[in-house]
């Protein structure tokens, strides 16, 4: 199978949280939802740009689903984020939430709903330790060690010079 230069899963996702931001933004608009519609957003709590209170933080560490329904307030949407207000046990919060930080959205009167690929960000830590190659690496030559006649290098690290075209 060929790579994907162009990415159209970044593609896609990013076009179908415009349809969030879309709907959200006639919300806003309006300041009331049609009909009976009515939406539940799960969010990455951990995910850049997310703030919402140090209470509501510590009780959803990793994610955390709000209800867009009858009450709420100060619904402000951007091309990358929404802010709104929700109570939360008789406590009003106020919540900035980028669409990047979606991982699903539900609109149960209507039986329609999405879902984005977002790691966690533990898993995303993990990535990076997985990949990070320490600087002093790139620049030592790798050991080389005889092991029972056989030649065996440890901590080879390969340029990417030797991968690019010569001119």
């Amino acid at each position: 199978m060929a790579q994907d230069h162009i990415r159209y899963d970044i593609l896609a996702q990013d076009a179908l949280r415009g349809v969030i931001r879309k709907v959200l933004s006639e919300v806003a608009a309006t300041g009331r939802l049609p009909g009976d519609h009515h939406f539940f957003i799960t969010f990455l709590t951990g995910a850049p740009g997310v703030r919402i209170s140090q209470h509501l933080k510590a009780k959803y560490t990793e994610q955390m689903t709000i209800v867009v329904q009858h009450q709420f307030w100060d619904l402000k949407i951007t091309d990358t984020q929404f802010e709104i207000g929700l109570s939360f046990s008789d406590t009003p919060e106020r919540l900035v939430i980028p669409f990047n930080a979606i991982r699903g959205f539900y609109d149960p009167s209507v039986n329609f709903e999405l879902e984005f690929e977002v790691p966690l960000v533990e898993e995303e830590e993990a990535s990076a330790e997985i990949t990070a190659i320490p600087v002093d690496a790139v620049s030592k030559p790798a050991e080389e060690k005889k092991e029972g006649g056989e030649e065996k290098k440890e901590g080879s690290v390969v340029s990417l010079d030797s991968f690019r075209k010569k001119q």
